[in-house]
Parts: C-alpha cells; structure tokens; sequence
C-alpha cells in the first residue's frame, strides 16, 4: 500500500466552520471546508498515522500524506521543534499545492523552531599541526563545498592577498612575477586553488588548472570569460580599487600576509574525503559544531505554465546550510553584476581579448542574452500565490530565496512565470549571496514569448536582512528585475557589501528604442534586437525601508539603485544612513519614468545620482525621472538633474546639520520593520 492511500483514514480533522442545521447544504460546504492537520516530527515515525500523537518521521512522507487529500480539504503541516536533515533537495510541484481554493500551509509548531538543513555536522577531528592549529576529519569521498560553517559563522577557505603588479596576465593565465609567491609552485592541490577579484561592482572567481614553476594555468572557459566584458579579472574599471587574492589551498593556512576576517579557517579535498579546519589558539575542536553542507538546493517550488503550483505558504521555519559549488567547476564564476554571471563559451572571441576587450566589444554583446543567474538555495517559479512568512533563511551558500528567475537558475528547469508572491516577516543573515532575487535576465524576462511567464506582484515587506552577500559580495541584498508590481516595502536592511536594494536590469538595452550607448559604441544591436516594445518592468514600488551599513565594500552603485525604463516606478519614504560617501540613490542606465520622492538620505558623498554616460539623453530621449520632496545631508548630487534632460529636482531639502523637520523624522521613525 503507497503512503498517499494509507494516510487518508488516519488524518487528524478539525472542521473549520461552524454547524448550521438549516439546511443540508450548509452542512455539504461545512463537510468539504473541514481542515486537515499533518503532523511532523524528527522523533516521529513515517509508519504513524500523522496525528499530534503519531507524527510522521520524515518530510517526504508528510508530503505524500498533503497529496491524498488537498484537492478537497486546507492542509496544514505542522513540523515540531528540530533539525530536518534533507539528503535530496525538498521538491514541490502542482501536486503538492492548494488543489482549486483550497491551500496548503507548512508551518512551525507553536514555539517551535524546524530547521530544515542541508548540512551534516563533522566529528572526529585528530590534530594535524599543532603549530597552526590545523586539525583533520573523515567527510563522504567526492563531496565538494564552498562554504563551511562553525557554531554558525561561515569560516573562510585560506587566501592571501596579492597585487596586480605581482602577476602578468596572459591569455591562458598568468605569469607569478613577485619572487616572494614562488612558493606557489609548490602547493599539492593546484585544481582547488582559485583566484579572486573584486573590482568597481563584480566579483569574480576564477579556477586553476595547473602550476608550472611560476606559470599558472587557469581553468576554461572561466579564464575566457573572466577577462573580458566589463570590470574585468584582468582589465577592472579602476585598478587602484581592485583586489586580487588567492583563495583555497592548504598551504596559505600558515602564510603570514594571510587574509583574515574570522579566527576560523578550512579545507576540503573532496578525493581523499578530508576536511581540513584552522581553528583559534584557544578554542577546543571538541566543544564547537561544525557543519558542511551537502545539498546544493534546499528547496525547489515549481510547476509548469499549464500547471503552475498555487495556494501554498511557509511559516515559522528555519532553511539553513546549503553550497552552490557552480564556481568550483571549470567555468568559474565570471560575474557580470548581482548574481549574473557569463557561463556559456562564446562562438567568437578575439584571441586577445583579454587585453583589448576590456571595456566590452561587440563579440562581447553578443553573449548578453545567454547571461547566467545565480540559483538560490530556496527556488520559486512556475507559481501563483506562494508565501513565505516568518522564516528564517540563514547558513546559505548563495542566495537565500529566489522567485521567478531564468530556467537555468532552477533546479526544476522551469523559469520565470510568479505571480502573487509575498515574502513577508522574514530574517535573512549569513548568507554568501544575496536575500531574495527576484526575476530573470534572459529574452522571455522582458520579452515573454508567452504572456504566462511573466513575472508579477512580487511583495517583499517587513524583513530583516542583515551580514549578506559574504562570499559573493557583488550581490544586491534585494534584487528584483523583470517584475510587473515589485513592492519592496519596510524592510530593515544592513551589513551589504553592495547595493540595499536594486530594481531593474538591462541597462536600457532592451527597452523601446534601446540604449544608443550600445547601438553607436559596442554595435551591440548587430547581433542583439533592438525591440520597439517595453519590458515587462513596470510600477515597483520602494518604500519605507531602512537602509544602513551596506555599500561597505564597492564604490559602484547605490543604497537603492535604478536600471532601465521602469514605468509607474516610485521610490519613497525611505530612510538611508550609515553609507560613507557612496550614492544613496542611483538612477542608472537608461532610468525612466521614476519618481523619487520623500525620502531621508544621510551620506557623505552623492545623495542622488543619474547616468549619464554615452548618449542617453540625446536625440530627444525623454526621461521623465523626478525628485522631489526629500531630505538629505549632502548638497551633491550627479549626471543630470536638470528640466532639458528630463530629469526634474523640485521642493528639495538640504539639512546639513541633520536637524531634521517633522516630516523628515516621521520618516525616520516609520522606515523599517512594523511591529
């Protein structure tokens, strides 16, 4: 007998509305609107009925049991306190969703806190260096990870920093010129070393494949890849802001110019099935908790066009401890912007670009619509009325959540197609990647050859984010693209190393008319449309959010940040503090149609900036981007600002004293989390 035919009879039942004894039909809608509840508990036993006092084991089991009975009952799943281990990525199609009206709810017990992880925690450790503290554990041959956590903190792979000026770039690698880094001829596990670099707004990852005395290979296409575009491994926009390290191999733990921001450290070598851990001087291996992950996706929710998963929500969970090890492979992760990323090789790529494509080129624009998204560790598409509410996403390898991105960034090959989905109440912190990302970057995000895979009322409200983007710093906390109704209302967000909140995508180039930037310099419109129809980007709404501590590592960008034509957009009532001298407000290429408006902005540098580069605002361009009303610190503002641009500033206010009017500090008050 299947689970699904089993689980009927014993399903705990409680009628939702009352008994009316009018008439029989009152009492057939009361019977078809009794609720079902299904518990869950990693105590329990998938040979239970499902009840409070027989809970199943496993969560699979307690899908199966949702399955026999949504299409004519509400479901409520009810996980009891603990960690769900998952060996296999949680998958939720049309099947597992509210059938009809019906809804299906996964959701804590009361006080409870259901962990589903993707990790396992390592024991066994045996000293290995007393001298740097290294110590030594059996994990599954073949696992790979790129993240390793400890009591909860995210423990760094050993890296040292080296500069531009140590290396000359070839067309296959480069050449170690700095006589202090021969030493790196010697290391053991060449295939896992990886160069880094953190340029204007990328970061790229870039795999070895061998050392020959002071010549590194790398690996391709990751190398190709890397080293043209924009803001490239070889070629950054400003060097002097750029960073470069060496990143993952054993013997950097004990080098003394070692890049430290945590006291722990770590190794794996996936072919002997070691890890290996650098732990503080005074810390006891035995008395902490290590934890590796071994899924790369945690959660996948999808379902088709014809048969889009609806009506089910998540509430009062914990998803923790996944690894997208995509950059471990041989193409790397050549970063273009916000978890985008250039994967696929290109048909036609001069043999030097490395040196001269630098600043884009028209091959180059050529791969623009094949770009890559990062996929999260929680995925949604192919959807309509999905929730997340009260959860906590933390310990992720990449993104925490993405909704509606490209088919290639989901597990389930489906993309794009969310509609009605809410994110609210949620805490995001000790992620390598960003919060949420939310929409795609390929033709059928701003040009759906079907109207169903558009992407709409994505709400993003009343959520905590805090410590994101660790690994991939070049990822925006909150990241929507392609979206008709993007609401980004009331969310506390803090400690980014980019942009708070970026919406749009594009730089104008697949708007009406497209970007003459692209058309006159890079040709890009040779081998890309030039579409005389708007994207599917339209009426954001950003407002009431608390913005502080982030743009802690980039120049590039801004707290809330603007691209392309984004019709009906309004950013308001947001408060932005605690950002140095970065931009608090970007309007970036191709930026249209947007209305800035009552907004408290505290920054040292730019409180508002408009791109202006190339021609955008040439042959008779109408932007129609308007500022008014705000409050900021800072009389600087960027690009045009003026009413023969169509950029318009109106009713503005400079306090540079910060003694802010009543109408700037109910502002202040009312920006972030509502109680």
């Amino acid at each position: 007998m299947s689970y699904a035919s089993r689980a009927v009879p014993f399903l705990v039942m409680a009628t939702c509305l009352a008994f009316h004894p009018a008439a029989s039909l009152a009492r057939t809608k009361a019977k078809t609107a009794t609720a079902v509840q299904i518990h869950v508990s990693p105590v329990g036993n998938d040979t239970g009925d499902g009840s409070a006092k027989a809970p199943f084991k496993t969560l699979p089991r307690a899908q199966a049991a949702v399955r026999a009975v949504n299409a004519s009952r509400d479901v409520t799943v009810i996980l009891a306190d603990g960690v769900y281990s998952l060996t296999a990525p949680l998958v939720f199609t049309a099947a597992d969703g509210g059938q009809g009206t019906h809804t299906v709810v996964w959701q804590a017990a009361p006080k409870a806190k259901p962990m589903l992880s993707g990790g396992m925690n390592v024991t066994g450790f045996t000293l290995m260096d007393a001298k740097t503290f290294v110590y030594a554990a059996d994990v599954p041959k073949g696992l790979e990870s790129r993240q390793l956590w400890i009591d909860g903190v995210l423990a760094e792979r050993p890296k040292i920093e080296i500069k531009a000026r140590d290396i000359d770039f070839t067309a296959t690698g480069f050449v170690i010129k700095n006589p202090d880094l021969a030493y790196i001829a010697d290391i053991k596990h060449p295939s896992r070393l990886e160069m880094e670099m953190t340029g204007f707004f990328t970061d790229r990852y870039a795999p070895v494949k061998s050392i020959d005395g002071k010549t590194v290979t790398m690996q391709q296409p990751s190398w190709d890849n890397n080293t043209w575009g924009y803001d490239t491994l070889s070629s950054p926009i400003f060097p002097d802001d750029s960073r470069l390290f060496l990143v993952n191999a054993p013997e950097l733990f004990g080098v003394t110019n070692q890049w430290h921001s945590n006291p722990y450290q770590w190794f794996i070598d996936p072919e002997t099935g070691k890890l290996y851990v650098r732990i503080a001087e005074d810390a006891d291996i035995n008395a902490l908790t290590v934890t590796l992950p071994r899924l790369e996706t945690l959660v996948s929710i999808s379902g088709t066009l014809d048969a889009p998963v609806r009506n089910l929500t998540f509430k009062g969970l914990r998803f923790s401890y996944s690894s997208w090890t995509g950059p471990s492979a041989p193409t790397g992760y050549a970063s273009q912007q916000s978890g985008a990323f250039l994967k696929e090789v290109a048909a036609k790529r001069p043999a030097d670009a490395y040196k001269t494509c630098g600043w884009g080129c028209p091959e180059f624009e050529a791969m623009r619509q094949r770009w890559h998204q990062m996929p999260a560790a929680v995925q949604v598409a192919a959807a309509r009325h999905i929730r997340f509410e009260n959860n906590q996403f933390s310990q992720l390898g990449q993104i925490g959540l993405g909704i509606g991105n490209d088919d290639t960034a989901n597990l389930s090959g489906a993309g794009l197609a969310a509609q009605d989905i809410t994110v609210t109440g949620n805490r995001f912190t000790g992620l390598s990647g960003g919060a949420v990302m939310a929409g795609g970057v390929r033709a059928d995000a701003h040009h759906p050859a079907d109207p169903r895979l558009i992407n709409a009322r994505i709400i993003i409200d009343n959520n905590v984010i805090s410590n994101v983007s660790q690994d991939y710093k070049e990822n925006a906390a909150i990241l929507t693209t392609y979206i008709d109704g993007a609401h980004i209302t009331h969310n506390d967000i803090s400690e980014a190393p980019y942009d708070a909140i970026d919406i749009g995508w594009g730089w104008g180039y697949n708007d009406a008319g497209g970007n003459p930037n692209y058309r006159d310099n890079q040709k890009g419109y040779e081998t890309n449309i030039a579409y005389d129809t708007p994207t599917t980007l339209r009426n954001t709404l950003v407002a009431g959010n608390r913005v502080h501590g982030v743009k802690s590592w980039y120049k590039d960008g801004g707290a809330i940040y603007n691209l392309s034509a984004n019709p009906g957009a309004v950013i308001r009532d947001n408060h932005v503090f605690g950002i140095g001298e970065a931009i608090g407000i970007y309007l970036d290429e191709g930026s249209k149609f947007i209305t800035v408006t009552n907004n408290v902005i505290e920054t040292r540098g730019r409180w508002l900036n408009a791109n202006t580069v190339g021609r955008q605002y040439t042959r008779g361009i109408t932007t129609k981007n308007t500022a008014t009303g705000n409050f900021h610190d800072s009389n600087r503002i960027g690009g045009r600002w003026i009413a023969n641009s169509g950029n318009l500033i109106t009713d503005d206010h400079l306090v540079p004293d910060k003694a802010w009017p009543e109408a700037a500090k109910t502002v202040i008050d009312q920006a972030g989390v509502r109680k």
